[in-house]
């Protein structure tokens, strides 16, 4: 009777956890399905299967002006960017580890600061304007090399090391660069990791900076490009029947097809990534976040 009851228990939960499975993979399958999809079949309805095939949403979107140009600057900020986000987090969150350091704690509460206040919109573009960081590559990524809710996981992670490692290197001569470049960071890779995530994924996803201040088309982002084509097709809807007739590209493209391509263009590096760095990612989060 136990045994049965048992294999009831773990039934539910393979039932459970299944449908659970499900409904995290299905919002993405179906946003594919729906992007391959006829666009005039879909309206009808699509579930499991692609109505139809097309793929005359993916080829219009390529053959966008500078659309090749605008997928090399997000590439370039999202890996020159955070590369320099680690970097520059990884040995700022080191330094504060050092009692050593000049007023080390006020630093460090001021960085906290910064987690609960921010100035807004307008003094950042003031800001970004004083510095001329605008139409420049630069604005895509030093504004964002420090972060403070990335120095603390990184800061705390470094802590629970291991103190005699550093000690036996610094008897040998090493200095603090040679500790952190040959020690603290080759060990703290799983916080890395999870630091690279995060900092990756916004890199890629921002368009705000570049809608504000980056006007010269050849700095132009994927995800503004792509942004400006699904309002130009929006325009669509707001026509009547003999417009779109006499468009004929309209007729084949849609701005719910428009969106559901474009949300898979834009996820699809992400997606592509992020299971390399998993198993980094979730030992790196729980052993950062152990001390606060």
């Amino acid at each position: 009777m136990q045994r049965y009851g048992n294999r009831l228990f773990d039934g539910l939960n393979y039932l459970l956890l299944s449908l659970f499975v499900l409904l995290c993979i299905y919002p993405f399958y179906y946003v594919f399905i729906y992007s391959i999809s006829d666009p005039m079949k879909v309206v009808q309805g699509v579930y499991f299967l692609p109505a139809g095939f097309e793929l005359e949403t993916y080829r219009s979107i390529l053959s966008l002006p500078y659309i090749a140009n605008s997928f090399f600057v997000s590439a370039a900020r999202t890996v020159v960017g955070t590369a320099l986000t680690i970097c520059c987090c990884s040995f700022f969150a080191y330094l504060l580890t050092k009692e050593r350091m000049l007023l080390r704690k006020t630093v460090y509460r001021l960085l906290v600061v910064t987690l609960y206040i921010n100035a807004g919109l307008i003094p950042w573009y003031i800001t970004m304007k004083m510095l001329n960081l605008d139409n420049s590559f630069w604005l895509y990524v030093l504004p964002t090399a420090v972060s403070g809710f990335f120095v603390i996981l990184i800061k705390t992670y470094i802590e629970q090391l291991p103190a005699a490692l550093e000690e036996s290197a610094m008897i040998d001569g090493a200095g603090y660069f040679t500790l952190f470049a040959r020690i603290v960071f080759p060990l703290s890779k799983p916080i890395v990791a999870t630091i690279a995530v995060f900092a990756s994924v916004g890199q890629w996803n921002t368009w705000i900076d570049n809608y504000f201040l980056v006007h010269d088309p050849g700095l132009k982002t994927l995800q503004l490009t792509l942004y400006e084509f699904l309002n130009s097709a929006n325009a669509f809807t707001g026509m009547d029947a003999a417009s779109i007739t006499r468009n004929a590209r309209s007729m084949v493209l849609t701005p719910e097809s428009i969106k559901m391509s474009t949300t898979m263009i834009v996820t699809f590096p992400i997606l592509v990534v992020y299971p390399v760095m998993q198993r980094y990612f979730v030992k790196g989060i729980m052993l950062g976040a152990i001390k606060g």
